[in-house]
């Protein structure tokens, strides 16, 4: 029974904090707003800047991996089958990265209106899942308008795409708030999650395709909570396919995920303005 309570306090707890960033909306939407202006001004090229290094590094990938190494995709004929399977991973995997290290900082970068100003600490991780969203549509509409100039055509196939950023965005974000929430606490978790998410990029399939994986490797990158995510956006702008099915199991994955982080947020969001 007290089990029971237990969890209904929780789930309260998470649908106030929820009605509270609904509340802040306003503000969120201004902050993200702003961000992007202030990103306009204070360059030359403006939105260019946004896209431009996931770009890069799609390009030197494709460069060096398709062309020096020889790398070929099963399952596609085009010759820059490649650089569009670079380019769908990297608009997954940027997305995801951009909110989780974000998130590592959102509230040691805001200690002072945090001291200053009271309002709902929630709103703070939304500005970012906001921003980095913003990032992530910008790329992905480059992404979009060069994938004709390739051979690869729009279809049906890309009304998966909302269903794969808006759990890319779940994920991210439980993952970001959890560990921004710790890191005020113990700052060594930052660097010790910036040198993870390097080795994370690598078990990952974005710049090798899964097939070329070894059996036994391939059970343990099973395991790896992207992976279904990074294939998602492959196989619907490269493969014209739905996502894989292993998308069904990553829902639950995603709550999970999210509750643990509002939990622990919850938990210490009364302690942070001392510690901060």
């Amino acid at each position: 029974m007290q089990h029971s309570k237990g969890l209904g306090f929780q789930a309260a707890s998470m649908v106030a904090m929820t009605k509270a960033a609904w509340q802040y909306r306003g503000f969120i939407a201004s902050s993200v707003i702003s961000d992007f202006k202030t990103r306009l001004s204070r360059t030359r090229f403006g939105v260019a800047w946004i896209v431009l290094q996931p770009l890069a590094q799609v390009l030197i990938f494709a460069t060096i991996l398709s062309n020096v190494l020889g790398a070929r995709l099963s399952g596609s004929e085009s010759k820059y089958a490649y650089v569009v399977y670079l380019m769908a991973g990297t608009a997954c995997w940027s997305l995801f990265t951009d909110i989780v290290q974000r998130c590592m900082t959102v509230f040691i970068d805001n200690g002072s209106l945090l001291k200053k100003i009271q309002f709902p600490r929630i709103a703070l991780p939304a500005v970012v899942v906001g921003i980095a969203s913003v990032n992530n549509l910008a790329y992905l509409a480059i992404v979009l308008s060069v994938l004709p100039v390739l051979a690869v055509y729009p279809g049906v196939h890309y009304l998966w795409l909302p269903l794969l950023m808006v759990m890319t965005i779940g994920l991210a974000a439980g993952i970001g708030l959890f560990l921004g929430t710790l890191n005020v606490f113990a700052r060594d978790i930052g660097q010790v999650v910036s040198v993870l998410i390097q080795f994370w990029f690598w078990v990952t399939p974005i710049v090798y395709p899964l097939s070329i994986v070894p059996p036994a490797f391939r059970s343990t990158l099973a395991l790896n909570p992207v992976l279904p995510l990074v294939v998602g956006y492959q196989n619907v702008l490269l493969y014209r396919t739905a996502p894989p099915a292993q998308l069904k199991w990553l829902v639950l994955v995603v709550l999970v995920v999210l509750a643990a982080a509002m939990f622990v947020f919850r938990r210490a969001s009364s302690e942070m303005v001392d510690v901060l």
